[in-house]
């Protein structure tokens, strides 16, 4: 019998891409708010100002089908692009049980203009940071409705052995006092995608709003839109959008359609 011997190391997993699009525009690709995802933007930033130079002409911060994380580092991401102002508040039940989040001088992006793309995929930190960037009037927002996780879960530890318990405890809020929970972020450009005949019908999302025994929210609550992404850059709908937004050879108003409904 052959044995081999295995190392055990811990996986990082890369939360941050980015690369040149349309030759003058940095895209960056944000999959999950772990501990490195403030960094690895800091570094696309960088990299992408030293690729393009001085023909950079705007962002498009891509999260899409980003279920969230960290809330510190939804914190990270949002602060990079704001001068000042509150990012993001937790509330709970008593009025003074509030925690809120603000911004610290410095735009990394120097003020160029921000496309931040969501779909129904996108939650809890993604929704954070898209609600700050919206309210801020920072950035478009674009793409389909977000998935409306807007509940803070607290860890309660029961002694030794005994394990633990996870309570909802607070809401959480954007700039303006919008509450995420089973509402979610809607775009400020709705576009959707043309999906394939074989994933028609598999392509939306209802979200937190049609999950059962979700933290309701009054009689506005929101659920379902589309979560698909084409794997060809050159078929993404919202990334092509984005880019001639960025380009200003086409207005938000051009691009605006009807949003459907899951079922």
């Amino acid at each position: 019998m052959l044995f081999r011997s295995i190392k055990r190391d811990v996986v990082r997993i890369q939360s941050v891409r980015s690369r040149v699009e349309a030759n003058n525009f940095g895209y960056i690709r944000i999959t999950t708010f772990n501990e490195q995802t403030d960094a690895g933007l800091k570094r696309a930033i960088e990299t992408i100002k030293k690729d393009v130079g001085a023909n950079l002409k705007g962002y498009i911060i891509d999260l899409r089908n980003n279920p969230g994380g960290l809330l510190d580092q939804a914190v990270a991401v949002s602060d990079a692009f704001l001068e000042k102002g509150e990012i993001v508040s937790t509330r709970g039940r008593r009025t003074d049980d509030a925690t809120r989040y603000n911004a610290k001088a410095g735009d990394l992006t120097d003020g160029l203009p921000l496309v931040v793309l969501i779909n129904a995929g996108s939650a809890s930190a993604s929704e954070i940071v898209a609600g700050a960037l919206q309210d801020h009037k920072r950035a478009t927002i674009l793409g389909t409705r977000s998935f409306g996780k807007g509940s803070v879960q607290t860890i309660i530890p029961l002694g030794q052995n005994n394990g633990a318990l996870r309570l909802t405890t607070a809401r959480y809020y954007t700039p303006s006092g919008r509450s995420i929970q089973a509402k979610g972020i809607d775009p400020d450009v709705i576009v959707l995608q043309d999906v394939p005949d074989e994933l028609k019908g598999r392509d939306e999302t209802k979200g937190e709003a049609a999950l059962k025994g979700h933290l309701k929210n009054g009689e506005e609550e929101k659920g379902g839109s589309q979560a698909y992404v084409p794997p060809d850059p050159a078929k993404d709908k919202q990334l092509i959008a984005a880019t001639e937004l960025l380009r200003g050879t086409k207005k938000a108003s051009n691009f605006t359609q009807p949003e459907k409904k899951a079922n």
